[in-house]
């Protein structure tokens, strides 16, 4: 346990030293991330009859489309455009080394098969994450199960200082927080906000997770659940290009209003 002190207060040090927070420089939203989660041989989490990993690329095209077109001055870059499989680390490392300003993951949500019947017909909804300590019991459920992509990379173990089932993991990350949290809170209040008062989503609000993706993204980061596809009401809905468009125009507004605001202090 000693050591695992010793390893947190460490790795604490060398990932928050390598943050430039924001104030330090001054500079402009430019360029943006969207990531649509899983992909290739991971589906992610499953419907009746959807893949959470295509529902998640459509709203994803849809949300850069409209940046692309509406927000003038603003680079638009895609994790991937097709059915590829992507590394969870791969993911952040392109937000990092692209120099992005924002990091965007769209993802789908889902009950265990497990739910009683009437519970998945109850629950449904949007809720945005960002990366923080305070893990309830959902919420840490969401991140194992988002984490747990890893398990399907060749050599994950060499790759990876991080078991997404050892709880010594979620004890590190929590001692971590991303040095945007902040900017994380600003640009995920807005997101909520539009996806509840202009989508006509249901909204769970905003939360923190120990999610890989984001705690590893130097920039501002949120991971968007846009709705159940355990619930099939909502699985039928995020199939409609009607209501993909409705919730990809949400969270393109939440992006824009976070740039004016950004770029009016800098």
């Amino acid at each position: 346990m000693r050591n695992l002190v010793l390893l947190i207060g460490l790795t604490s040090f060398f990932v928050l030293a390598s943050f430039h927070p924001v104030g330090e420089k001054n500079f402009a939203v430019t360029k943006i991330v969207i990531d649509a989660g899983h992909g290739g041989k991971d589906p992610g989490t499953l419907g009746t009859y959807t893949k959470e990993k295509d529902v998640a690329l459509q709203v994803a095209l849809k949300v850069g489309e409209y940046v692309e077109k509406y927000v003038p001055g603003v680079e638009v870059i895609f994790t991937r455009k097709d059915d590829t499989f992507i590394d969870l680390k791969k993911r952040s490392e392109i937000a990092n080394n692209h120099s992005a300003d924002l990091f965007v993951s769209i993802h789908a949500n889902s009950l265990p098969k497990t739910t009683p019947y009437s519970r998945k017909k109850a629950i449904k909804g949007s809720e945005v994450y960002v990366m923080g300590a305070q893990n309830t019991d959902r919420a840490l459920e969401v991140a194992k199960r988002e984490n747990s992509v890893i398990l399907l990379e060749e050599d994950y173990e060499k790759n990876y200082d991080f078991d997404p089932q050892s709880e010594e993991s979620y004890i590190l990350f929590n001692l971590t927080q991303s040095a945007y949290q902040d900017n994380s809170l600003m640009l995920a209040s807005f997101i909520d906000d539009q996806l509840k008062n202009r989508a006509g989503r249901r909204s769970y609000g905003v939360k923190q997770s120990s999610l890989y993706v984001m705690w590893s993204t130097a920039m501002p980061s949120v991971l968007v659940e846009i709705g159940y596809l355990s619930n099939p009401d909502e699985e039928k809905e995020l199939n409609n290009p009607d209501v993909q468009s409705y919730i990809a125009s949400g969270i393109y507004r939440a992006i824009k209003e976070y740039k004016e605001a950004f770029d009016a202090q800098n």
